[in-house]
C-alpha cells in the first residue's frame, strides 16, 4: 500500500477514536452527574419537612412523649428519613439552654417546632414569629403564658396538656381516704411555671382536709436529694407533681422513700416504674402521639395551630406498685385489688 495511504488511513482511525471518546466521555459525565443526585420527587428540598424537637431535659416521661409524637405523624404518612427529619435537642434542665435551642431552630427555618415540657414551649414561642408550635408535656397552657383560651389558641402555638383536669383532686382524694391525717412532703422547682401551678392547685386541694403540706423547693436535680432528706420527720408520705427537674433525679426519693417507710405518690406511669408507689396518671406516649396527629395537620397545610383546641388527656388509671408499695411500708388494701391497675405483681 502506497505510504501517503497508510499515513492517512491511520489518521482517520485516530480521528474517529478521539471523537468517540469524546462522546463516551460526555455520556459518562452525565451518567455520573444523574447517580449523585438522589433527590427525587418524594424526596426533595421542598417536601422533606424539617421538625425541630425541644424538651427541657432527659427523663423516661418526656422521652416517651417524643416517642409518641414521631409515631402520630407516622401514622399520617411522615415516615422519618422519607419524607420528614428530626433534630431533637434537650436542654438539659437549662432554660438558657431552651431558649438557645428555640433561637437555633428558628434560624435554621425548621417547617415546625416540637416543644416538650412547659419551659420548651415558653422559648418556642418566644422566639418564633411564623414557625408553627405543637407541644405537650404542659401542665397548664393557659397559666404558663402559652395562650389566653386553650378552645381558641394563638396563631402559632397549640398541644397537648399532660394534667387531667381531675387528676390532683382524685390524688388528693386518693392520700386523704388512705392516709389520714398525713403530713404531705411536695418536692418541686419554684422556676418551673408548671410545678408551681400543681403544687398551688394540690394545697388548694388540700384545704378542709386533715392533711397538711411539706413544701420543698429546689432548682436543679442537684439538690433534689437534700430536699427529700429534709422531708424525714416533717412528711409522712411524699407526692411529686409532674415537675421535670425533680422527676429527672426520682431515684433520690426514692431511696428516701424506702429507707424511711414514707408511701411515694407520682403522677405519670414512668415514674411508678422507676419506683413510685402509686399514681392517677396518664400516659405520656399516648399524649405525644396526639400531638403528632395535630402536627401532620398542620405540616399537611390542612389547619394551622389556630383552627386546633388545645387538649387536655382523656383517660387517667389508678396503678400502682407493688414491689415499691412493699418497700416503702405500704399495706395492701382490698378496694385497690378491684380499681387499680398492677405492675410488678
Amino acid at each position: 500500500m502506497n505510504k501517503k495511504w497508510v499515513k492517512v488511513l491511520v489518521t482517520g482511525v485516530l480521528s474517529l477514536n478521539v471523537l468517540a471518546a469524546c462522546g463516551q466521555g460526555e455520556d459518562e459525565a452525565e451518567e455520573s452527574g444523574n447517580a449523585g443526585d438522589t433527590t427525587d420527587s418524594s424526596t426533595s428540598s421542598e417536601e422533606m419537612k424539617q421538625v425541630g424537637a425541644t424538651q427541657i431535659v432527659e427523663h423516661p416521661s418526656l422521652n416517651a412523649a417524643y416517642e409518641g409524637f414521631k409515631e402520630g405523624l407516622a401514622d399520617n404518612g411522615y415516615t422519618e428519613g422519607e419524607n420528614i427529619e428530626y433534630e431533637l435537642r434537650s436542654a438539659q434542665d437549662d432554660m438558657t439552654n431552651a431558649q438557645t435551642i428555640a433561637n437555633n431552630f428558628v434560624s435554621d427555618d425548621k417547617d415546625l417546632i416540637f416543644a416538650n415540657s412547659t419551659p420548651s414551649a415558653q422559648s418556642a414561642l418566644q422566639a418564633s414569629s411564623d414557625i408553627p408550635i405543637i407541644f405537650t408535656s404542659v401542665t397548664d397552657a393557659v397559666e404558663a403564658g402559652l395562650m389566653e383560651d386553650t378552645d381558641s389558641p394563638g396563631e402559632l402555638i397549640t398541644g397537648v396538656m399532660d394534667l387531667h383536669p381531675k387528676a390532683i383532686e382524685m390524688t388528693v382524694d386518693f392520700i386523704e381516704e388512705n392516709f389520714s391525717g398525713a403530713s404531705v412532703g411536695l418536692i418541686y422547682n419554684s422556676g418551673e411555671q408548671n410545678s408551681v401551678t400543681q403544687v398551688e392547685a394540690v394545697q388548694a386541694e388540700m384545704e378542709g382536709t386533715d392533711l397538711k403540706a411539706e413544701t420543698r423547693s429546689v432548682s436543679s436535680s442537684a439538690e433534689v436529694q437534700q430536699a427529700a432528706d429534709s422531708l424525714v420527720g416533717d412528711a409522712d408520705v411524699i407526692y411529686i407533681v409532674t415537675d421535670n427537674t425533680v422527676v429527672s433525679a426520682l431515684e433520690s426519693v426514692v431511696g428516701v422513700s424506702e429507707n424511711n417507710d414514707m408511701p411515694l405518690v407520682v403522677s405519670e406511669p414512668d415514674s411508678l416504674e422507676r419506683g413510685g408507689f402509686v399514681t392517677l396518671g396518664i400516659d405520656y406516649n399516648t399524649i405525644g402521639h396526639r400531638a403528632g396527629e395535630m402536627a401532620a395537620e398542620v405540616l399537611d397545610g390542612d389547619k394551622t395551630p389556630a383552627d386546633i383546641p388545645a387538649e387536655h388527656p382523656e383517660d387517667m388509671q389508678l396503678m400502682i406498685n407493688k414491689e415499691a408499695a412493699e418497700a416503702q411500708g405500704v399495706e395492701m388494701k382490698e378496694d385497690w385489688e378491684e380499681e387499680a391497675e398492677f405492675i410488678n405483681e
